[in-house]
C-alpha cells in the first residue's frame, strides 16, 4: 500500500517553507493539516521566530530530521477554528506555540506540567505525531495543535516582537526563576551576547539584578553598557580582565 504524500495524507490544505535535504535550503512546499479534533486549534499563523535549532535540523546536524522538514517552533498568530469540547480559546483569540506539540500526558513529569521532561514528548516539526504521520512547524500559513500545548497571548504584547519568547525567552527567563535569580540586587553573570544572551539580561536586568555580560567580542560592550543597562562587561579573551573578576 502507498504511502499518502503530505499534500494528501490530511484534509487541510497549508503552504510553508521546508528544507528537503541536509543542504538546509528553503522552498516552498505544499503539504496538509489534520482536521480539528475535539480538543484541537487551528490557528492562522501570523509570525514565527527564527531559532538556531531551525537552522541545525534543516542540515540534520541533530541526526533526527526527517525530510522535508518544516522548521519553526516560535509560532504566534490568531485562531480559526477550535474543538467541540476546547475550553481555553475561541476564535479570535491571539494564541503562542512552542517547542511541543504532544506527550504522553500520564507520567510523572506530565502529572507536573513539565512534558519537556516526557520520553513521549513530541516536537512541534519533524517527529511522529500520535497518528504516526510527520509534524511540521510554524514556517507556514496554519498549524493545528492540541488545545494544552497552545498558550494564550496577552493583548499588550505586539505578536511579531514577543515570538522569540516561545523558546529563546523561557529557555532563560525558566533557569532565573528556578535557581532564585530574580530578585533584586543578586549578581548573574550571562556568557556570551547573542539571542539568548540578550533575553537573560532583559529578564535579570527586569528582576533588578546586578548583571555582568562575558563575552568574546568588544564589540558588543557598546550595545549591552548603552542598551541594554548590563553593569560588567568582561572579555572572556582577556586574561587580564577575566583574573580581575575572581
Amino acid at each position: 500500500m502507498a504511502t499518502a504524500s503530505p499534500e494528501t495524507e490530511h484534509p487541510v490544505k497549508a503552504f510553508g517553507w521546508a528544507a528537503k535535504d541536509p543542504s538546509g535550503f528553503l522552498s516552498p512546499f505544499n503539504f496538509s493539516r489534520r482536521a480539528n479534533g475535539e480538543h484541537d486549534v487551528q490557528l492562522k499563523i501570523l509570525y514565527c521566530g527564527v531559532c538556531h535549532s531551525d537552522l541545525h535540523m534543516a542540515k540534520n546536524e541533530l541526526g533526527f530530521t526527517q525530510f522535508p522538514m518544516v522548521p519553526g517552533h516560535e509560532i504566534v498568530g490568531v485562531v480559526t477554528e477550535v474543538g467541540s469540547k476546547v475550553k481555553k480559546f475561541k476564535v479570535g483569540d491571539k494564541v503562542g506555540i512552542g517547542c511541543l506539540v504532544g506527550s504522553c500526558r500520564q507520567c510523572n513529569m506530565c502529572d507536573k506540567d513539565l512534558e519537556n521532561y516526557c520520553a513521549k514528548q513530541i516536537l512541534t516539526y519533524s517527529m511522529p505525531y500520535y497518528d504516526g504521520t510527520i509534524t511540521y512547524g510554524g514556517y507556514a500559513d496554519i498549524i493545528v495543535v492540541e488545545e494544552h500545548f497552545v498558550i494564550s497571548w496577552p493583548d499588550n504584547l505586539p505578536l511579531d516582537i514577543g515570538a522569540p519568547l516561545l523558546c529563546a525567552g523561557i529557555t532563560t527567563y525558566s533557569p532565573l526563576k528556578h535557581f532564585g535569580l530574580d530578585k533584586p540586587g543578586i549578581n548573574v553573570g550571562v556568557v556570551g551576547l547573542g539571542g539568548l544572551g540578550h533575553l537573560a539580561v532583559k529578564f535579570a536586568k527586569a528582576f533588578g539584578c546586578k548583571v555582568t555580560v562575558i563575552s568574546t567580542s568588544i564589540g558588543k560592550k557598546k550595545e549591552a553598557t548603552e542598551k541594554l543597562g548590563v553593569d560588567e562587561f568582561l572579555v572572556s579573551l582577556d586574561d587580564q580582565q577575566m583574573q580581575a573578576s575572581y
